[in-house]
């Protein structure tokens, strides 16, 4: 078996002797969505096959983590999540994260 990364194949065709390849993703990623690879095989006579794909189909199926901060009105972290009465405040999600794509929308609620 051989194993190559992301980069590796995205640089250049990978010509092996094995009839397996493993791709590994330690720094690129695959984008969601849909990406084709292909194959060609030669015969110890040199005939070349025409070139198989296949359709790979990343999907996002891992939730976003949601992160809730509170600042002052000047965007300063609250001291124990504490304010002043009558006064404003911020509440900060932009530390939320999502592994396979971007946040699109924020829904804030008071729950009391």
């Amino acid at each position: 078996m051989t194993t190559k990364t992301l980069e590796d194949i995205r640089a250049n065709p990978i010509k092996t002797n094995d009839s397996t390849l493993t791709i590994t993703m330690p720094n690129e990623k695959l984008k969601v969505g849909s990406h084709t690879f292909q194959l060609e095989v030669a015969d110890d006579s040199g005939n070349i096959s025409s070139p198989a794909q296949v359709m790979l189909i990343v999907i996002d199926s891992q939730a976003p983590t949601a992160v809730l901060t509170l600042n002052d009105e000047e965007g300063r972290p609250l001291e124990n999540n504490s304010v002043a009465f009558g006064r404003g405040f911020i509440l900060n999600g932009k530390r939320s994260v999502d592994i396979g794509g971007s946040i699109v929308s924020y829904t804030w609620t008071l729950v009391e």
